[in-house]
């Protein structure tokens, strides 16, 4: 799931196309989800749900095997509607889908669908930092397939991840800081937005300071770094990036890969690159 983390946020480029609600009513947790036929799951057997859900995610990227664990996911969240567990996994794995999507359409609603179920998440737990986190990022998705709630979206974005930030800075490998330093890339810089490169790098730090030698949080900070035009520590942390990547997908990993190439887009595009990067 990390590497939805890289291609899909950090691919969020924000723009102001109208303004329209980021967060309405979601309907009931039980109205059949618009990607998926939502098996029927007995309260006694969401552990075996759950797990059976974690199997099918774990043998992406069959997309198939994916969507049988956005299903399951989803029964096991309508079944028991005292846990969260199944609302944060149809969370991850809807990202995931949206970024395997070749329909623009149906990433539109999968984002949708995203938010709707992090919203029961915040609503059930509404303690939980995680179900916070996942609001966030869903968000983000959101804003990028809608452009028009993107205003909306990341005016509640910000303070969601300074929450995560307050409550639990190594929850996902540091994710509220990383997160946060991609939405302070990509987003629009003072008065029409919270963009700022100086700040974003700042948290990319405290990311790989947090957990350091992540693939994840090294493309993060790379992007922040070329951004305050420090190419050549940007070179570093997308080579580390990649070769931290590449040797995980050797390893195994089913996200690592993608965020190896990546890495390795990236240096490419930087050797492109003018210095200085962008005016000071």
């Amino acid at each position: 799931m990390r590497a939805c983390l890289i291609v899909g946020i950090a691919a969020m480029a924000v723009a102001h196309a109208g303004c329209a609600a980021a967060l309405h009513e979601p309907p009931p947790v039980t109205s059949p989800g618009t990607a998926a036929s939502v098996p029927t799951v007995a309260p006694v057997d969401v552990d075996r749900a759950l797990a059976d859900a974690e199997s099918a995610f774990g043998k992406r990227p069959d997309r198939a095997a994916v969507a049988r664990s956005r299903s399951l996911f989803l029964a096991a969240a309508r079944a028991d509607d005292t846990r969260v567990d199944g609302l944060l996994g149809a969370a991850r794995v809807t990202a995931w889908l949206i970024e395997h999507e070749p329909d623009g359409t149906r990433r539109a609603a999968l984002a949708t669908e995203a938010v709707q179920a992090c919203q029961w998440c915040t609503r059930r737990a509404p303690a939980s930092v995680e179900c916070k986190y996942r609001l966030a990022l869903a968000l983000g998705h959101q804003a990028r397939e809608r452009r028009t709630t993107a205003s909306d979206g990341l005016s509640k974005m910000v303070p969601l991840l300074q929450e995560v930030i307050e409550a639990d800075p190594r929850l996902d490998a540091a994710g509220g800081h990383r997160v946060l330093a991609l939405v302070l890339l990509r987003a629009p810089g003072w008065p029409a937005g919270p963009g700022d490169s100086e700040a974003a790098l700042e948290h990319a730090r405290k990311a790989d300071a947090l957990v350091p030698d992540h693939a994840d949080t090294l493309m993060v900070l790379g992007e922040a770094l070329a951004a305050n035009n420090q190419p050549e520590l940007a070179r570093a942390a997308y080579r580390r990036a990649e070769q931290l990547a590449a040797a995980k997908a050797a390893a195994g990993d089913p996200d690592a890969a993608e965020v190896a190439a990546a890495a390795a887009r990236a240096l490419k595009a930087l050797g492109r690159a003018s210095v200085p990067l962008r005016p000071r």
